[in-house]
């Protein structure tokens, strides 16, 4: 007994330790948990700056409220690996393995925009990714069917997804060239890596009045932000807005 008693301070001051740490990592966590609005703040203040700077072919008016709303309520860090979670609300890409990245946050704020979506409409996104661009997209749009030719990103893009509860959205593992008939007709398609030309199929599955937004451009050579309406007559209207940087375009094997 008079040994277990000489221990008794020692005993408390490793009960004491415990306890401090358990107290500072709770503190780290909710500090870490404090952050992220105000870093989602901060990237939307920059995200409308950049609208300002819009040159005229681009303007759209600026970014809507309701865009900017969804965005600062999605949380980008969620959608980047790890390693690179400090960066997720810099205005910059980043990647996400495979040789593929998540695009700039202005990026997919303009993008986004550009569809002009609402409540009913139903979107259809090539190159899901890391899947942020869809989940911006289902805070806008009824319905979101998303596609991934990357099994690896195409399957975390879905579980992450799920996890969220961004229930109105659809995910496919494919080739997005061919888009997705079975989900269609579209009212906008957002394409989110670089391709030669607007893939047939996807103006085939735009509705009258729907809009594609696309980069179009080489690996190497200039690449443009392109906006194709189609009218009621089924008439296309493009027009190239500003100059961008994306991964290529990837398609399935022959």
């Amino acid at each position: 007994m008079k040994h277990l008693m000489h221990r008794w301070p020692s005993l408390l001051l490793c009960l004491l330790a415990v306890l401090i740490a358990i107290a500072a990592h709770q503190r780290a966590g909710f500090a870490a948990m404090d952050r992220w609005p105000k870093l989602r703040a901060a990237m939307v203040h920059t995200i409308k700056g950049y609208a300002a700077t819009l040159p005229e072919t681009a303007s759209t008016g600026g970014i809507s409220d309701n865009v900017l709303k969804v965005m600062s309520e999605v949380p980008r860090h969620r959608f980047v690996p790890r390693r690179v979670e400090h960066r997720a609300y810099q205005d910059r890409p980043l990647p996400i393995g495979h040789g593929q990245t998540i695009s700039q946050p202005f990026i997919v704020a303009l993008m986004t925009e550009l569809l002009k979506v609402n409540r009913d409409a139903k979107v259809l996104e090539i190159g899901t990714g890391s899947g942020y661009q869809a989940a911006v997209l289902a805070g806008l749009a009824e319905t979101v069917c998303t596609i991934e030719i990357i099994p690896e990103l195409g399957e975390t893009a879905a579980a992450l997804l799920k996890a969220l509860d961004y229930t109105n959205v659809q995910t496919k593992v494919g080739d997005g060239y061919y888009g997705w008939p079975d989900c269609g007709p579209f009212d906008g398609i957002i394409v989110t890596a670089a391709a030669g030309h607007v893939p047939p199929p996807l103006i085939k599955q735009l509705k009258p009045g729907g809009r594609i937004v696309i980069p179009i451009g080489g690996v190497f050579g200039p690449q443009y932000l392109t906006l194709v309406e189609k009218t009621a007559g089924d008439q296309l209207q493009t027009r190239q807005l500003i100059p961008v940087r994306f991964v290529p375009f990837t398609r399935g094997s022959p």
